[in-house]
């Protein structure tokens, strides 16, 4: 696994606004015509947020590559499926995005959703945390939780 700082495109490298998907070890590809709705269902979060689109990068990995993340760069010894490094401060939206589609299949079977659902869950909530809202306390939490279904409704 290379460097973090060197290994995506960093914000200034690109002109446009964009969402590029990528997939890393063990992480599941997502069809173009996929990418697309997903891009036009998150950049509706986004400006419904009232912020808008930088350069956001989702990166579908396992969870063996996500834990790596996990210990090296938050000392965090734990499996997740979600780490969000942000690259640009609210309201641009902007930043590198770890999904452990691993971590996302068991939750969607522990959970009763399809993995579709799971994942577009926490590709949100990713986003919903570069837009500043938290996930911490229980208060945070539960105000997540209700951005992440409202969010899911819109779908």
């Amino acid at each position: 696994m290379q460097d973090l700082e060197f290994f995506f495109p960093a914000p200034e490298e690109r002109e446009e606004p964009s969402i590029v998907f990528f997939a890393e070890t063990g992480g599941r590809e997502i069809s173009a015509p996929e990418q697309n709705r997903l891009t036009d269902w998150i950049n509706r979060v986004i400006r419904a947020r009232n912020c808008t689109l930088g350069t956001l990068n989702y990166i579908f990995c396992d969870d063996d590559y996500l834990h790596k993340i996990n210990v090296k760069h938050l000392q965090h010894d734990t499996l997740t499926d979600i780490i969000t490094f942000p690259m640009q401060k609210a309201p641009v939206i902007g930043g590198d995005i770890f999904v452990s589609t691993e971590r996302v299949a068991d939750n969607a079977k522990d959970n009763g959703v399809s993995y579709e659902e799971e994942l577009r869950r926490v590709l949100i909530h990713g986003v919903l945390h570069l837009t500043g809202q938290g996930d911490k306390t229980e208060k945070e939490a539960r105000e997540m939780r209700q951005l992440e279904n409202w969010a899911l409704k819109t779908w």
